[in-house]
């Protein structure tokens, strides 16, 4: 039956994709039997127990205990064996086995934030090795949210002020698509993540580096790369109105107002320790409500970010 799952389905990126698979298409093929089965006695019965003739009864039936009893009976039994099968799976997918990585997963408005046992973080793009038991802690800054990967079935609430759990073993490589799945306000649609499944060789090589493209890419770029992806256009624009957090338009050698009555130029330094410590120098008509990106964001990433605001002046 895998046709019939190539076909149905999307890719199937773990052994637990393949199990709610395997009860979605006996379930399917199972509703399929019973819908044509009701059909056919819905056209038989009305064409088979007509009246024949004007003035004459049809016979009249009582009961059948043992029809009645089988109509009643089957089916509660294919449901009750519906749950348990599908029960079962959901246990053996919320238990973590001993030796898996664990990485801890923050959810804000609208971010995914990713940490890895060695302290080394990311943003919107979780990597772990293929084949190897992963264990997922979760928890939200905010509101709600849901993690949701479609390729491994596999989605939880995300809740704040509480830590949850979801294991899974990746075992098709490569890049898969992770969704907020529970609205969670104007940014929720741009809400993505990307798993990459890594060979063991490409896991290490991005716990020391980084992703390949960082390395390469020129450092403006590499800024408005970061600027989308890492959450910074939810507060700051780019074409000079105001939001959350002032504008990036013209900004770089501004001479900004401090809420201690203080002013800074805005600089190279300035620039980093904003990304750094966001409520050391908070500008005058805002509040401090930046995350720090401390061990988010990459050197590279921050020299990126600056040569980006330099070239909106």
């Amino acid at each position: 039956m895998n046709w019939l799952r190539d076909w149905m389905m999307p890719l199937a990126a773990s052994e637990h994709a393949k199990k709610v698979d395997d009860l979605y298409i006996f379930t399917f093929w199972l509703m399929l039997a019973f819908f044509i089965l009701i059909v056919y006695l819905t056209v038989l019965f009305p064409l088979k127990y007509k009246r024949k003739k004007e003035g004459v009864m049809t016979i009249n039936f009582s009961h059948n205990l043992a029809l009645e009893l089988a109509w009643s009976v089957i089916p509660l039994i294919l449901v009750i064996g519906l749950f348990f099968w599908g029960f079962n799976d959901y246990v053996e997918s919320r238990v973590h086995q001993n030796d898996a990585i664990e990485v801890h997963v923050t959810a804000n408005k609208w971010n995914w934030a990713f940490e890895y046992p060695d302290g080394s973080r990311s943003i919107k793009a979780l990597h772990v090795p293929v084949n190897k038991p992963v264990r997922l802690i979760l928890t939200s800054e905010d509101v709600l949210h849901a993690f949701f990967i479609p390729a491994l079935r596999t989605k939880t609430d995300v809740i704040p002020g509480r830590y949850v759990e979801l294991p899974f073993t990746a075992t098709v490589a490569g890049k898969h698509q992770v969704f907020c799945a529970e609205y969670c306000g104007r940014g929720h649609s741009g809400m993505f993540a990307e798993l990459y499944v890594d060979t063991p060789e490409q896991y290490e090589t991005f716990l020391k580096e980084g992703p390949e493209e960082f390395k390469t890419m020129p450092l403006v770029e590499l800024g408005k790369f970061t600027y989308n992806e890492a959450g910074c256009k939810s507060c700051h624009t780019i074409d000079g109105t105001k939001s959350e957090g002032p504008s990036f338009k013209n900004l770089w050698g501004k001479s900004e107002k401090l809420r201690d009555g203080s002013s800074v130029t805005v600089d190279e330094s300035y620039i980093r320790e904003s990304i750094l410590n966001p409520t050391a120098k908070v500008v005058a008509g805002y509040e401090p409500v930046m995350p720090s990106f401390q061990g988010l964001l990459r050197d590279r990433q921050i020299l990126g970010v600056i040569e980006y605001i330099k070239s909106l002046k």
